[in-house]
């Protein structure tokens, strides 16, 4: 299945700021993440982020802080967000059958949250390029198993060319202009 900017919300799980100088090519991993929510909020696509026990792990990293300006931002203490009452909430505001999910760490909150949406009946889609842990082997072996899970495993540049749909439009050129690069 392709996506759909119109049935599609991205989910940013717990990119907070304590937890980023141990992921594995950590700026490789931010810059992706930012790359992708800034086409989201260009072609308005709700922006929904986690914060795992904020208080001791920190806020979203700054390199995203003009996304969560636009985002909806929920506090969490379980891995899955999926757990909480208050995510589930906000998530079935937006009424979205499709939910890309990047984030840290893969193996644990990425991967939990995933799996229980695709559970949900969820379409969920993991840009690999979107995604952190502090051991290589920790993502890798993450991934396997969402797509063992039916989680489409995708990269952020699949993602943005299936919103945009087909180019010649005024939002291809604007974000060709800007953002493909």
């Amino acid at each position: 299945m392709l996506l759909s900017s119109k049935d599609s919300i991205l989910l940013i799980v717990d990119a907070q700021e304590k937890l980023l100088p141990a992921i594995h090519q950590r700026d490789n991993v931010t810059s992706r993440m930012r790359w992708l929510a800034e086409i989201a909020l260009q072609l308005d696509i709700p922006v929904l982020i986690t914060e795992q026990y904020p208080k001791g792990l920190g806020y979203t990293v700054s390199a995203l802080q003009e996304i969560i300006e636009s985002a909806r931002v929920v506090e969490k203490t379980h891995f899955s967000a999926m757990q909480e009452q208050s995510f589930r909430d906000v998530l079935s505001d937006y009424d979205k059958k499709q939910v890309v999910v990047m984030g840290m760490e893969t193996h644990v909150c990425v991967l939990q949250t995933a799996i229980e949406m695709k559970q949900e009946g969820y379409q969920v889609f993991l840009p690999s390029d979107c995604v952190g842990s502090r051991r290589p082997n920790d993502k890798d072996s993450a991934i396997t198993r969402m797509r063992d899970n039916n989680v489409e495993i995708i990269t952020s540049e699949m993602a943005a060319f299936e919103w945009l749909h087909k180019s010649g439009t005024d939002t291809f050129r604007h974000i060709s202009r800007n953002w493909l690069k």
